[in-house]
Parts: C-alpha cells; structure tokens; sequence
C-alpha cells in the first residue's frame, strides 16, 4: 500500500479544507455533505455521540441556529492517506474566543460521490492544575 501518493493526498487536503472553511463560514449544509450520508457514520463531539448520517444532519442544522461552531485557529496538521480510497485528518486547534485547546480527528473514504468523512472525533483537552 502507498502512504501519501501526492494527487491523492492534495484530493483528501482540498476536501479538509472545504470542511474546515464551511465549518468557520456556518454552512450546515456544506459540512453535511462532506459525512458519509449513512448510518454506519459516526460523529463524536465535545458535548454529544451521532450515530448516523440523520443525527450528524441534525446536529449540524441545530448548530447553525445557535451561530455554528466556535472560531478556532488550526495549530497542526496531520493529513494522511493510504492507498487511493482511504485517509485520516487530524488537528489540534485554539478556540480563538475562549483560548481552549481541541483536537479533530477525521476518517475520510472515498465514495462514488467523492471523499466523505465516514467517523470524526472532537474533544477539548483539559488541563489539569497539579
């Protein structure tokens, strides 16, 4: 298996990167189409577990009415691909308002329909006083 073939690897990153600009820009309809739109796909969030394509959906929609996510700043990357149909994205990034420290990991497929995040993760990273 070939890791990071380069027009694969510029696909996945153009295709995170319209995910991320929709994200910030509060274009629900946008993030929705870039999840696997079935009921295999799985979205853990900071606050909430989406089983499904119709939660994500959801989710995403309720989200836009509150104002969309958080602004944030991406601090690293990690885009990888594997093969010609599989690849992961990962970031840690800074909530510009609040300062807090996230992470985002992606699993991307590559569908009929083009590259579509079949699982994501977000947490915040808590910080401890010790």
């Amino acid at each position: 298996m070939q890791i990071n073939i380069p027009e694969v690897l510029g696909e996945l990153t153009a295709q995170f990167n319209e995910y991320e600009r929709a994200l910030l820009a509060n274009e629900p309809d946008v993030l929705i189409g870039l999840f696997w739109c079935d009921p295999l796909t799985v979205r853990y969030g900071v606050a909430e577990n989406l089983y499904g394509a119709e939660e994500i959906a959801a989710y995403r929609k309720a989200r836009a009415e509150q104002g969309g996510a958080p602004q944030r700043k991406t601090t690293r990357a990690v885009i990888t691909t594997y093969g010609r149909d599989f690849g992961t994205t990962n970031i840690e990034y800074v909530r510009t308002g609040s300062g807090k420290t996230g992470r985002q990991s992606q699993t991307w497929m590559r569908t009929p329909e083009g590259w579509r995040i079949v699982a994501a993760h977000v947490s915040l990273l808590v910080v401890e006083d010790r």
